[in-house]
């Protein structure tokens, strides 16, 4: 502990601690841990009690999927519109930016696999 430690007692903090300010608090953390627990167990009754049929099954539980991605981005990584998260956000913007990309792009090439089969390698009947 020696001369290591003095010096980063004299300094004033630690180089692990950050402000407070950045982490949540154990009731924010709690809202978002209850609202997870609530957006997953609603997709899962609706499937698992046939309550809807599987063309409104699928739309549902894709928009509680989208509001939980919004929970857990507010409650547990703190994205907000706070002006010294402005890189953070930027971060994330692009990285959803790469997801649709992806994404749209393999959809877009499942789509159309059929068409672009050749025509020997489909067998005859």
């Amino acid at each position: 502990m020696g001369a290591s430690h003095s010096a980063t007692a004299a300094h004033g903090h630690d180089h692990g601690h950050h402000g407070d300010s950045a982490h949540g608090s154990v009731k924010s953390y709690i809202i978002g841990f209850i609202l997870s627990v609530i957006l997953t167990a609603i997709p899962f009754a609706l499937v698992m009690s046939g309550a809807l049929p599987a063309e409104t099954a699928v739309p549902v539980c894709f928009g509680l999927g989208i509001v939980q991605i919004v929970v857990h981005l507010v409650y547990f990584l703190h994205m907000n519109a706070a002006s010294s998260r402005s890189w953070n956000m930027a971060a994330f913007i692009f990285t959803l930016l790469i997801v649709a990309i992806v994404v749209v792009g393999s959809w877009w090439v499942m789509l159309h696999l059929n068409a672009n089969m050749m025509p020997g390698a489909m067998p005859m009947e």
